[in-house]
């Protein structure tokens, strides 16, 4: 029911050819088109379904310029005198849920006008059951089901859904094993003389009792062999790095590192989006300098995780980025290791440690601008997160934007475009007591004079009382330092350090009150 070609190393390292030729040999006699096999472009996809093995079925997949189908809208074969017709649709969400370019000058057409139009062919050509291998979810399958009357089958994937036991709607029995070889679907037709379905069941069969039966021999000694070419593609030199690249466990999982930001900006260039995170648990390993291979991304990315762009509000951005940044203090008061750390493009972002865990971001930038937390953002993740992995439940609930492929498969691209790899850190996610001149002086210069304005409104609002006059002068030294304060951070005047914390929280629209002796207030000015 479609997505067979995609989300493995063994899969992508051959664009599909390899799980074409697998599926061949396990006897699929047909596959409906998923929005994920169009991952490396629709053209591939098709020349794939030339390749002489069991045909990819799309009845509402057509060329935008004359309506042709590039792929067969239906089959018929005959088991054990039955005649079986079998066709196949696509979810017109893969125009978002799989990069758009990769579909470019085809369309989707209705479902229903599709299926109702397949039926009716079908059914000219006397066959005793209708298939549908769908890849659209149950959300369009059900009603899809409703609509269209005829139908004894329908396979469905997309949305992932496991249905243990049978479901029958308006005549039409609805499959779906779920995902990622969970479980094996079985469907048991009972038909009399005349070719009438007397009874149909379905049912699954998990993958821990499959697992146990013996192997085909033909098929377990060609996966043996493509394993084997596989191996040797894995030594292809992608590319090269200027540096190391690091991606080690300790330093992923606490604190921004080169390769981190390498990873974001690539999603980021990939989709298009205002920011992107990942987190640095799904970064395994570093990538050494000199020559990049296959096998240093595939090291560094074993997870087929890919880009997923959702739209999400400027508070739940500051709610993610504070629980990426929720681990425990060790004994030297460092941050413990966490998987969901965030390592980010698109952003920058100061924390205070010593907080409250949920409560620890002092300033966030996006495009060198406070975020508005009432405004609603393009952030671009992986799919793991985005389902709410490492607990970012907010991610979960957000609408979906776009799905682009693999992660590996980006990064790749991307080194292949470039003469060398770089990368550097920058101070994008900086402790607010501890942060490093550059990343002081950067998250510094991120701040326009709209930051300014914006202190200066929210002191407008208060009361004229001495607060409000202290908190003012404080803006008016914040306005003529901005460009020494760093400097004296770094000098380690403590006296520096409250007025840095004083810069951070004023810009980041929370008003603070410090007071300071006119002694003191001189010598910032100076």
């Amino acid at each position: 029911a479609g997505d067979s070609l995609h989300g493995t190393t063994f899969a992508t390292i051959s664009e599909g050819a390899n799980m074409r030729e697998v599926l061949d040999l396990a006897g699929v006699d047909a596959a409906a088109a998923g929005n994920h096999d169009f991952n490396y472009g629709a053209d591939r996809l098709i020349e794939l379904s030339k390749d002489g093995r069991y045909p990819v079925l799309a009845a509402n997949f057509i060329n935008s310029a004359d309506g042709s189908g590039p792929f067969p809208a239906n089959m018929i074969f005959e088991r054990q005198g039955v005649k079986i017709g079998v066709f196949g649709l696509t979810t017109p969400e893969t125009k978002t849920a799989s990069n758009p370019k990769n579909t470019e000058g085809y369309e989707f057409s209705d479902l229903t006008a599709a299926a109702k139009e397949q039926v009716a062919y079908l059914q000219g050509q006397d066959v005793d059951i209708i298939v549908a291998l769908v890849h659209i979810g149950l959300d369009d399958s059900k009603p899809l089901a409703a609509e269209v009357h005829g139908i004894d089958i329908m396979i469905d994937g997309h949305s992932h859904d496991t249905m243990p036991t049978r479901e029958v709607i308006d005549g039409t029995l609805i499959a779906s094993t779920g995902c990622h070889l969970q479980n094996i679907g079985r469907i048991e037709l009972e038909i009399d003389d005349s070719g009438a379905v007397v009874s149909k069941t379905a049912s699954l069969i998990p993958y821990s009792e499959a697992s146990q039966l013996t192997a085909d021999a033909e098929l377990a000694k060609r996966i043996e062999e493509l394993d084997a070419q596989n191996e040797e593609l894995g030594k292809t030199v992608v590319g090269e790095a200027a540096v190391f690249l690091d991606g080690e466990r300790e330093n992923v999982r606490t604190s921004e590192t080169n390769l981190g930001n390498l990873v974001a900006e690539v999603m980021l260039a990939e989709t298009g989006a205002d920011i992107a995170m990942t987190n640095g648990g799904g970064i395994r390993a570093s990538i050494p300098e000199g020559q990049i291979t296959m096998n240093h991304v595939i090291t560094t990315f074993p997870f087929t995780n890919y880009s997923v762009v959702i739209e999400i509000s400027g508070s739940d951005l500051i709610a993610a980025i504070n629980h990426g940044l929720s681990a425990d203090l060790d004994e030297d008061g460092n941050l413990e290791q966490n998987g969901g750390f965030p390592q980010i493009a698109g952003m920058r972002v100061v924390y205070d440690k010593t907080r409250q865990a949920g409560e620890r971001v002092v300033m966030l930038t996006v495009g060198g601008q406070l975020v508005d937390t009432e405004a609603n953002y393009s952030l671009v993740t992986n799919d793991f997160l985005a389902a709410g992995g490492d607990g970012f439940d907010m991610f979960a609930e957000a609408a979906v934007l776009s799905e682009h492929e693999l992660l590996s498969e980006a990064l790749v691209n991307y080194i292949t475009s470039e003469d060398t790899i770089k990368t550097s850190t920058d101070g994008r996610v900086a402790e607010l007591v501890d942060a490093s001149a550059s990343a002081v002086k950067k998250a510094e210069e991120d701040l326009t004079e709209s930051s300014i304005a914006l202190a200066q409104a929210l002191i407008d609002e208060l009361p004229e009382d001495r607060y409000r006059d202290e908190l003012q002068e404080h803006l008016d030294i914040i306005s003529e330092v901005r460009d020494d304060y760093t400097e004296m951070l770094v000098n380690g005047n403590s006296r520096s350090k409250v007025i840095v914390t004083a810069v951070m929280m004023v810009l980041g629209g929370i008003i603070i009150i410090i007071s300071l002796k006119s002694d003191s207030s001189k010598k910032v000015r100076k």
